[in-house]
């Protein structure tokens, strides 16, 4: 009797589709800018792309469902002053979107449901404390408003984007430029990779490296890395003799990988996306015309390569769906926006199945917008799971809500008590009662901004509601 060689699994027959003409993004100047990120990020609002632009930094923000060609004097957001490097979608609020740039800031935007009539230059919040560009971000996947961002100057710092603040600087961890940077599912703990070759699970609270390995690629060129649901590490680099590899480890034992795969001799760096409700990694070389996917089990080899979707042109950058986002009356497990030079192309990858009944085992609860923690919790220890959703009836994201930051402003604090060590002339002259006469002027003449800034900002959207009436 000869045994059954295939391995059962609802995932061997996944395929990829490119989306027809009319669903594309045509006629965007994508970034030209080497930087191996993904110049992409998508949400089940909106799809932002890092544009060319002259004189600075920008990317174009398009709601899902404005397809076609792109007017050439549609609104950027175009608030840095050089390239911008990264962009990433806050998990918890679908119109907040973070931006990192070689111009050293990282700024936080509120974009809004409608198309703005002209660009948008003013961030919720400027984050300025790295003195070299910044090319990372990411969220924090259960804690609200956390934002961590890797620059050149080898410093990770983690934000409280709520107040504007710095809540932790980890600039002795690392001795040269970091890679990349992927939390776990619970963000107790995150996962870089860095140019001196070594790989680093590092505890942010304690400022700890709890795990270390050294050279997990012998080759010389970038290594990835992300972390699996159950805590093992996934990571993509290069063979001693440039071919290209993906491994997978176990944190208990970091000394051999317990699953290695050589893949091919291309050059471009892999870029892995991981679906944690279905255990596939989607694997997107930079210059690759292919997308890779392989799923992950808990038995020996654990990555077991499923199929590959090719088209004949290459992706300069690439965008992935959080799950909440997808189509389950269409068995929709996973859809990329794959970057061409002029056009962002949709690709939709589909489990077949005949019946039209919502697929349980495809879709079990994931991730929802809601933060399971505050960040003072968890900066004070606390570590939460998501808080999960069902995709049963599809998801249908919230309203417009806005990203209220309060600054800890020298301005509201109310001058030190006692005597006090005259500095000028100038200071020694200045009264209490004209300081708090200033502090009153001032926050009058902030709340006549906010006020016209929310008189025009009804005018614009009465002024597309109008425009929408008439097409």
């Amino acid at each position: 009797m000869s045994r059954r060689v295939v391995r059962q699994s609802k995932f061997r027959h996944v395929f990829g589709q490119p989306a027809k003409a009319d669903q594309m993004y045509e006629d965007i100047r994508v970034s030209k800018v080497t930087w191996d990120s993904s110049f992409c990020a998508v949400n089940p609002k909106f799809v932002a792309i890092i544009v060319e632009s002259g004189g600075g930094g920008a990317f174009i923000v398009l709601p899902l469902a404005k397809t076609g060609r792109v007017d050439k004097n549609f609104p950027l957001v175009t608030g840095h002053t050089a390239p911008v490097l990264d962009i990433d979608w806050c998990p918890h609020n679908d119109n907040v979107l973070a931006s990192a740039s070689e111009d050293t800031t990282v700024m936080v935007w509120q974009i809004p449901d409608y198309v703005p009539m002209r660009n948008l230059t003013e961030p919720v919040v400027t984050l300025e404390g790295h003195s070299k560009r910044v090319g990372i971000l990411t969220w924090h996947p259960t804690a609200r408003n956390i934002l961590l961002s890797a620059g050149g100057d080898n410093m990770i710092i983690l934000w409280n984007v709520g107040t504007g603040e710095a809540l932790l600087t980890l600039d002795d961890l690392h001795t040269d430029l970091i890679y990349n940077v992927c939390w776990n599912h619970n963000g107790s703990l995150f996962v870089t990779t860095c140019k001196d070759k070594h790989l680093r699970i590092i505890d942010p609270r304690q400022r700890l490296v709890v795990a270390e390995k050294v050279k997990p690629h012998e080759g010389a060129r970038p290594v990835r890395a992300i972390f699996m649901a159950d805590g093992k590490v996934f990571t993509t680099g290069f063979s001693k003799m440039s071919e290209r590899q993906l491994a997978l480890w176990d944190l208990k034992n970091f000394e051999e990988p317990i699953a290695l795969q050589e893949m091919d001799t291309s050059n471009g760096v892999l870029l892995p996306f991981y679906d944690p409700d279905s255990s596939i990694v989607y694997l997107c070389g930079k210059g690759d015309s292919s997308i890779r996917y392989f799923e992950i089990t808990d038995e020996a080899p654990y990555v077991h390569y499923l199929s590959t979707y090719s088209s004949k042109e290459p992706q300069r950058g690439m965008g992935y769906m959080p799950k909440r986002g997808l189509d389950v009356s269409k068995c929709e497990i996973a859809r990329f926006y794959k970057l061409h030079e002029r056009k962002c192309e949709p690709i939709i990858m589909t489990v077949p199945r005949k019946s039209d009944l919502f697929q349980d085992d495809l879709y079990p609860d994931t991730p929802g917008p809601e933060p399971a923690l505050e960040a003072d919790e968890w900066l004070s220890g606390k570590d939460a799971e998501p808080i999960l959703v069902s995709l049963r009836d599809g998801y249908v994201p919230v309203k417009n809500r806005e990203l209220k930051v309060t600054k800890k402003n020298i301005l509201d604090s109310k001058p030190p008590t006692g005597p006090r060590r005259s500095q000028s002339t100038c200071d020694s002259n200045f009264s209490p009662s004209a300081l708090e006469e200033l502090l009153e002027e001032i926050r009058s003449l902030r709340q006549t901004v906010q006020a016209h800034e929310q008189r025009i900002s009804d005018l614009e959207n009465t002024l597309c509601e109008f425009a929408n009436g008439t097409d």
